[in-house]
This record gives C-alpha cells, structure tokens and sequence, in this order.
C-alpha cells in the first residue's frame, strides 16, 4: 500500500528539504503551491524519475484566501499526513502593520491549515496512524519585537497542535509542531556578516539550522518510530531557547 502526504509549501526551502526526505523516506506526496510552479516541477520531474514506484502530483492552492482550503482539499484522494511548511511573514511595529497584513497572515498560518485539516479529517481517520504536523517558529514561545503580528499567529499554530491532538488521539492521529530557530535559508539571507555574527553570537551552538534539520524531524516523526508522541511542539533552534 502506497502511504500519501500533502506537504503545503512544498516550494520553499524548508518545504523542498522536507519533501525530499519524504520522497526518499518512501513516501508519495501532494506538492502543494501558489506561485511555485517552476521549483515545483524540478521536484516533480526528479522525483517521478527517482523514485518510480511513488506518485508525485502538484497541488495548487492560494493560502492567503478565504477558500485556500476548500481549493486544497478537492485536490486530495488517499492520504495519511498533512505538513504545514507554507508560510508568510511581515516585519514591522504593530502600529505599522496593515490590517490586511494580519489578514493575510491569518489566512495563511492558522485558518487555512485549520480548515484544510478539518476538510480532510476522515481521509485522515482511514488508517489505522496518521500524522499532522505543524512548521511553526521559535517566535510562536517567545515572540519577538517587529514581528509582532507573525509571532501572535505562529502562538496560535503551537496552541492549535495541542489542542487537536487531545482532540483526535483517540482517531489514531498524531498532531504535533516543530519550532524552528533561525535557519539558513534565502529569507535570512538579508542580515549583513555583521548582523549574522551577532546572531550566531547569542546561539549556544554558534550557527544558524539548516533546512535539513527541519527535514530530518519532520520525516521522524512521520516514520512510525515517534508514534507515542503527540502534542508537542520540539524546538529546534540551536539551545537558543530552552
């Protein structure tokens, strides 16, 4: 039997590392998008090549509308794993942040992975384990200043996981998150030598994480080797925050 999972922001960098693991992992996915397309059908056309007895099909879906999960979700057969590596951030005072920013923010963050979990629920339900898990971020514990409205929406992302997974242990489903710190990817790549080594300064492990990091829990925990674990969020941020 083939064992499907839909990665949402299957395009960036963390969703590409996670897929790939996945893909090597034994696992067919949904490669979930918006604008995407072009890494998406790199993924594809190496994946189809690779792993030939898997199946591979793209999957595009606007998160930050009203109706990203209704589109997401008619798009969806078989499935036991839902990963939510999509993101959107914004950085800015509150007082400076535009209220579509938030919108869009909450769109993309909380409803729709919400909504689209809800949407394939009993797809979920047909196996006997099923996985749910959540990117969320180090600034969903802690907060952090300029990214006020980011950090509010990934608290909700670390509440939503133990909340769901109290409510669906008794389906077999497995909820839980992963916090990243900061990790070496094209959207941190706008700090300066300087400002880099100041960070990696206040980093007991005196680096930023690497998407692989991201990758290599994420396919633990879908691997049938953490199944007694639900409702958690591991932090994976260097000791940055203990």
């Amino acid at each position: 039997m083939k064992k499907f999972a839909l990665v949402c922001g299957a395009s960036g960098a963390i969703g590409q590392a996670i897929c790939q693991q996945l893909a090597q992992d034994g696992w067919s996915l949904y490669l979930h998008y918006h604008t995407g397309h072009t890494v998406i059908d790199g993924m594809l056309h190496t994946f189809i090549e690779k792993y030939p007895n898997q199946e591979f099909m793209p999957v595009k879906a606007d998160f930050s509308s009203d109706t990203g999960a209704e589109q997401i979700a008619a798009q969806i057969f078989s499935l036991q794993a839902i990963v939510f590596a999509n993101g959107h951030a914004f950085y800015d005072l509150l007082e400076n942040t535009p209220a579509q920013e938030m919108t869009k923010l909450w769109h993309v963050h909380v409803q729709n992975p919400m909504r689209t979990t809800a949407l394939l629920a009993s797809k979920l339900r047909a196996n006997k384990v099923s996985y749910v898990l959540v990117i969320g971020s180090i600034w969903g514990d802690v907060g952090a200043a300029g990214e006020v409205a980011y950090s509010a929406v990934k608290g909700a992302q670390h509440s939503f996981v133990k909340a769901y997974a109290q409510e669906v242990a008794y389906n077999g489903i497995r909820v839980n998150a992963i916090a990243p710190g900061i990790i070496d990817t094209n959207m941190n790549a706008k700090f300066s030598t300087e400002e880099r080594a100041e960070i990696e300064s206040q980093i007991p492990l005196q680096t930023f994480g690497e998407v692989r990091d991201i990758a290599n829990m994420a396919a633990f925990y879908l691997s049938g080797q953490a199944d007694y674990v639900t409702g958690q969020i591991i932090r994976i941020n260097g000791g940055w925050y203990i």
